[in-house]
């Protein structure tokens, strides 16, 4: 069965996947490291365990490159290592708009739909889509162009992702709650946390369930 894959854990196995069909062996965890920025080999380690729990992945550990992709994880790329949904366990789903994740910016409505695997629905609730504008949550692995999955929910607890409105314009960010105010924060460091005050009017419209990079 299908299982979630966050953005960082998907990122890592879009990088293994595409090392591997470029250079026909799998990449060490020294390059792998290199590629993401990672201080430690246990960084490294603790994603491969991850994607190897979910069957995503086998490794050989007495291999310096024996890390494969499996079946059930080469089903979730295409031959650029993006997501390709299947269709027969996927819903259609209404794109409400196109949002900001960076400064906020209004809603741009649409009238598309688009095709959401059925593992990322698991739980109950309402779900819509939005198109992201912008790369302020390019380290969660959020891209401008990609589809976002959201549940429909008006709260949140710190540090999950939100699309929230600020004075009715919409943007997508990390959510923290502060005393007497809140912070969104963004996941690139070319960005300043938006701090929201009583002042101005603030409202969550859902969290996170899932982020798809269509195929062009």
């Amino acid at each position: 069965m299908d299982k979630f894959l966050t953005p960082k854990q998907k990122q890592v196995l879009d990088f293994i996947s595409a090392y591997t069909e470029k250079n026909e062996y799998a990449p060490s965890q020294q390059e792998i490291a290199k590629a993401f920025g990672f201080k430690s080999l246990g960084t490294v380690q603790h994603y491969l365990v991850q994607l190897g729990e979910q069957g995503y992945l086998q490794k050989s550990w007495n291999a310096r490159r024996g890390t494969r992709v499996t079946p059930s994880g080469a089903r979730l790329q295409d031959r650029a290592g993006r997501y390709r949904p299947s269709k027969s366990t996927s819903f259609e789903l209404p794109l409400l708009g196109r949002v900001a994740a960076g400064l906020p910016i209004e809603a741009i409505e649409s009238r598309e739909t688009v095709e959401v695997p059925s593992f990322m629905l698991k739980e109950v609730g309402n779900h819509f889509v939005l198109q992201v504008k912008g790369d302020s949550m390019m380290d969660e692995g959020i891209l401008e162009g990609d589809y976002v999955i959201f549940k429909k929910q008006l709260t949140a607890n710190n540090g999950q992702t939100v699309v929230a409105l600020i004075n009715n314009e919409a943007t997508i960010k990390k959510f923290y709650r502060r005393k007497d105010k809140i912070e969104l924060h963004p996941a690139n460091s070319s960005y300043r946390p938006i701090i929201v005050d009583s002042s101005q009017d603030f409202k969550i419209e859902g969290i996170l369930a899932g982020v798809i990079r269509k195929i062009s």
